[in-house]
């Protein structure tokens, strides 16, 4: 841990130039007693490291200072295997791998290229926080040691045992088969098989996790997107909680319905250019709230306790700002 840290630290100052402790600090999550110790620790090996002292000081490496440290390690390499999504990276578990891997492959490019690449790279953002109405993307935080030890047993082929909650119900422990790892608009899910039986279990509700020296029993071969795809239709065919609704509704809508809902089971035009749709939705809670944010382009038509429950809550706010304020 500490061997790559102060690669990194190298790396870094070779090509951000000059930085302070507290910059260091911060891209290498560690404290500035730990920055100082590990400046120490280069310096009597023989890295040409030095301080500048004043406002603008900090440490810097002397100049024409080459590295030869631009291996990846195995997390590093599996890391730029999944940077396509920043996110995906943070969510494996693999952020500071990610991070380490990239300072790497710049070191590696020609010196030519290296400033080039730089300048490129500073006109690209993938996947800010917020959005344009500075709303934040709401990302899930699994901790770093239980997506290791998830990650481990998913590649090795052993068994994990992990303590999950379920939602509504307490943690319990139980032993799984891990098949792959899967990540959709920022939630992480595992997926595995339980006595032969699929089961997928969402990485925040993972309390502990840990590897068995057991083997798993699973195929070989394994073909994520197909695996996925039969689980999200069995997901969307049944539970008993799951509600069906028949609604008329905007055409200019429809794309916002349909990424909310589980499924749309029927599809028709109305001669007044609207669109009556069959729709499940995971529960009835589920249901309310997208009927509600399409206000008034949408009209539910049954179940009628839908209708009754929209109609409650349209004629309590109305009443709400009918009175004096």
């Amino acid at each position: 841990m500490r061997a790559d840290r102060l690669v990194s630290l190298v790396l870094l100052l070779r090509h951000r130039g000059r930085l302070s402790a507290s910059s260091l600090a911060r891209e290498l999550e560690v404290s500035t007693r730990t920055v100082l110790r590990d400046i120490e620790a280069l310096s009597a090996a023989g890295v040409p490291v030095y301080a500048e002292r004043g406002r603008h000081g900090g440490f810097a490496l002397l100049p024409g200072f080459q590295t030869e440290l631009t291996g990846l390690n195995h997390d590093e390499a599996l890391a730029l295997l999944v940077a396509g999504s920043r996110r995906g990276a943070q969510m494996f578990g693999l952020g500071s791998a990610l991070a380490s891997a990239m300072l790497k492959v710049v070191d590696a490019l020609p010196e030519g290229q290296r400033d080039t690449a730089a300048g490129a790279a500073r006109r690209l953002l993938v996947d800010p926080e917020t959005d344009l109405l500075s709303r934040r993307v709401a990302g899930e935080e699994v901790p770093d040691g239980i997506v290791a030890e998830v990650r481990r047993a998913v590649f090795s082929g052993n068994k994990l045992r992990i303590h999950y909650a379920a939602a509504g119900g307490p943690a319990r422990w139980r032993t799984v088969d891990p098949i792959g790892l899967v990540t959709v608009r920022e939630q992480g899910y595992l997926l595995a098989t339980r006595s032969g039986e699929d089961r997928t279990y969402r990485l925040s509700r993972l309390r502990a996790a840990e590897e068995l020296p057991e083997p798993a029993q699973r195929p070989d071969l394994v073909d994520l997107d197909r695996a996925w795809q039969e689980r999200g239709t069995r997901f969307r065919t049944g539970g008993e909680d799951q509600v069906v609704v028949l609604l008329r509704m905007n055409p200019g809508r429809r794309e916002e319905l349909a990424g909310t809902a589980l499924a749309v089971l029927s599809e028709e035009t109305e001669a007044d250019g609207w669109l009556r749709l069959e729709v499940t939705f995971q529960d009835a809670r589920h249901a309310e709230w997208a009927l509600w944010q399409l206000a008034t382009n949408a009209e539910a038509l049954t179940p009628q306790w839908l209708r009754d429950s929209l109609r409650d809550r349209a004629t309590a706010i109305t009443t709400s700002y009918g009175a004096p304020s």
